[in-house]
């Protein structure tokens, strides 16, 4: 009994941490599954799954390690891998442009500072 305690808290924390669930949509745009592979992995017990909404519209919520599994066994760890790097990949892009956009405004406030010291 323990152990079943145990368990279900550690997966508990597992739905609360971040970066460890994603959205269906996310998992059909990250890996390229279809919402029916979703659907049938769900039914035959290989994706746990808890309903939530998201600006008023129902989403999906699964576990990232779960769907990873699934990709890695249905379409193979080299497509998991390759999906995986393009993922960070365009992380690292959004954070460089969020970066670059960052580095403009305090140039320009930098530049109106400089203005002032030399009238």
């Amino acid at each position: 009994m323990a152990r079943r305690a145990e368990a279900s808290t550690k997966e508990e924390g597992e739905w609360q941490r971040k970066g460890a669930t994603l959205s269906d949509k996310t998992a059909r745009g990250e890996f390229r599954l279809t919402q029916d592979e979703i659907v049938q992995a769900i039914r035959a017990g290989k994706l746990h799954y808890r309903h939530t909404s998201i600006f008023g519209n129902p989403v999906l919520r699964l576990l990232r390690r779960e769907v990873e599994a699934l990709v890695k066994k249905t379409r193979g760890a080299a497509f998991l891998r390759d999906q995986q790097a393009k993922t960070e990949l365009a992380r690292i892009n959004r954070e460089l442009k969020r970066l670059a956009t960052q580095i403009a405004g305090l140039e320009e406030r930098k530049s109106k500072l400089m203005a002032r010291f030399t009238r």
